[in-house]
Order: structure tokens, then C-alpha cells, then sequence
């Protein structure tokens, strides 16, 4: 009977032993799937940031690569404007926007429209259809002259290289934006950016080159300017 008890206890104990060893292999293999999900999710994580800054740089190179426009648009004035109407006011936005590319080409756009936005891109629109060509002497105009626009006057000069665009307000933005360098302006008429504006584009449209004067003579440019 010893004997059989003794056999029964080894057996029990191998028993125990066996199930502790089954229940340390559950744990073990437990956290080695909890550390290998969190490799997964770290390596997850990882080739996301690697994708995300593999997409910046390809926008940036984009952007980069993207031709930018030679058109330059600039604002001089936005105004809020009320329009009577049956049963009360309208409110409205007027902007006034002068387009160029600094090459000889310059445009004076003037739009209306509920909202900011929406009035300087109608203005940049209607600036692009109103497009004038600038003859241009070296950095300078060819000759002084004066433009008019209902109550807006503007004098204009050429000016010897090194003087800059001497102008304030809208005439400096339509001279700078047309690639007149060098010019002596004077507004001598209504303050109004409109007219202003205008203004300065009459007397740009009314310059002509040495070349097509004389033409138009029947003279060389020598005869002409002597």
C-alpha cells in the first residue's frame, strides 16, 4: 500500500508540474504575441511617417517643378458699396485691381460682387481683357505726356536711369506692374484710385516710339530729332 502511494504522489506531482509548464508556455507565447503586435504597429507607424514625408516631398517637388505665372495682380482698392433698391439696400463689394507682367503689359480691372473674393477675381478677369501694350525706352517712356480720366489727371516724364518710379498710389502700381523702372510722375486731378488708374492708362496707351513717329512723318528718327 506504501508503494501505491508513493507511486500516486509522483504521479500527482508530474501531473502539477506538466500543467505548470503548459501554463508558463500559454504566458510566454501570450507576450510574445503581445510583442509582436506591438513590432507590427511600431512598423506600421513607421512606414506611415516614411509614407506621409515620401508624399510631402513629392508635393514640394511639384510645387517646385509647377511654372509660375508671369501675371502679377494687385490690389488698390476695395470699397463697400450700397445700391438702393424696392424694399431697402444692397450691400455689395467693389474692387479695383491692376494686372501686369512687368514686360510691357498692363490692365486696370474693376468689378462688383457680394463677397470679397468673388469682386477681386471678377476684377483680375476684367483686368486681363483690358490689356494695353506700354511701349517702353530702355527702363523709361519715350516722351512726357499727360492722360485723363473724368475728373483724374496724371503727368508723366521719362527719367534718366537710376531715378526710380517717382509715384504714390495707383500710378505706381500700374507703372510698376507695366516695367517702367525709371519715370517722374504728378497726379494732378481727382485723389480717386479709379480715375487715378485710368488716368495713367490713357497716357500710356497715347505714347508712341521714335520709330513710329517718324514713320508716320516720312522721316529717319535723325531728321526728326533734329
Amino acid at each position: 500500500m506504501e508503494d501505491n502511494k508513493e507511486i500516486m504522489e509522483v504521479e500527482s506531482s508530474e501531473v502539477d508540474t506538466t500543467e505548470d509548464v503548459q501554463k508558463e508556455e500559454v504566458t510566454i507565447s501570450a507576450e510574445v504575441e503581445e510583442i509582436a503586435l506591438e513590432a507590427e504597429s511600431r512598423g506600421k507607424s513607421r512606414k506611415n511617417r516614411e509614407n506621409k514625408g515620401r508624399n510631402r516631398r513629392r508635393n514640394d517637388e511639384k510645387e517646385s517643378e509647377a511654372p509660375q505665372s508671369e501675371w502679377q495682380e494687385r490690389v488698390i482698392q476695395i470699397r463697400r458699396v450700397t445700391k438702393v433698391v424696392k424694399g431697402g439696400k444692397k450691400l455689395s463689394f467693389r474692387a479695383i485691381v491692376i494686372v501686369g507682367n512687368q514686360k510691357g503689359q498692363v490692365g486696370v480691372g474693376c468689378a462688383k460682387a457680394s463677397e470679397v473674393i468673388i469682386a477681386i477675381q471678377k476684377a483680375v478677369a476684367d483686368g486681363r481683357k483690358n490689356l494695353i501694350n506700354v511701349p517702353i525706352y530702355k527702363t523709361t517712356i519715350p516722351h512726357p505726356i499727360k492722360g485723363r480720366s473724368g475728373a483724374g489727371a496724371v503727368m508723366l516724364r521719362p527719367a534718366s536711369e537710376g531715378t526710380g518710379v517717382i509715384a504714390g498710389g495707383a500710378v505706381r502700381a500700374v507703372l510698376e506692374l507695366a516695367g517702367i523702372e525709371n519715370i517722374l510722375s504728378k497726379s494732378l486731378g481727382s485723389k480717386s484710385p479709379l480715375n487715378a488708374a485710368n488716368a495713367t492708362m490713357d497716357a500710356l496707351k497715347s505714347l508712341r516710339l521714335f520709330n513710329d513717329a517718324a514713320k508716320t512723318r516720312g522721316l529717319s528718327v535723325m531728321e526728326m530729332l533734329n
